[in-house]
């Protein structure tokens, strides 16, 4: 029922900026579930490498996760009347390079170790490429 769409990834040089976001549909006037009660996680897959989680935020109070490669240089936020998150990436470096995802979990219960793993995650994103040049 819900589905995600990643969008605002591109090519950039290091120390420039991007700003992804991650729009959410699928609701229904009835649903008992809302963009409110979703985790929604950003997780990164570079070639070669297992896909690793970067930000998360908890959209009923706002409680976020920034993996310790991100903190001070990525944000992330939520937009409830647009049923979108964003994630603001800061100071960027070749390493940041990668594909970007969007994930989300109807969950209210929150663990570093658990909103990390993707196969915690219900729905998916296609991607958005992140290039950051030397």
């Amino acid at each position: 029922e819900v589905q995600l769409v990643e969008s605002g990834g591109g090519l950039v040089q290091g120390g420039g900026s991007l700003r992804l976001s991650c729009a959410a549909s699928g609701f229904t006037i009835d649903d008992y579930a809302t963009f409110n009660d979703y985790v929604i996680g950003w997780f990164r897959q570079a070639p070669g490498k297992e896909r690793e989680g970067v930000s998360c935020i908890r959209n009923s109070d706002g409680r976020t996760y920034y993996a310790d490669s991100v903190k001070g240089r990525f944000t992330i936020s939520s937009d409830s009347a647009k049923n979108t998150v964003s994630l603001q990436m800061n100071s960027l470096k070749p390493e940041d390079t990668a594909v970007y995802y969007c994930a989300a979990v109807n969950a209210p219960f929150w663990n570093s170790k658990i909103i990390t793993t993707p196969s915690f995650y219900d729905y998916w994103g296609q991607g958005t490429q992140v290039t950051v040049s030397s």
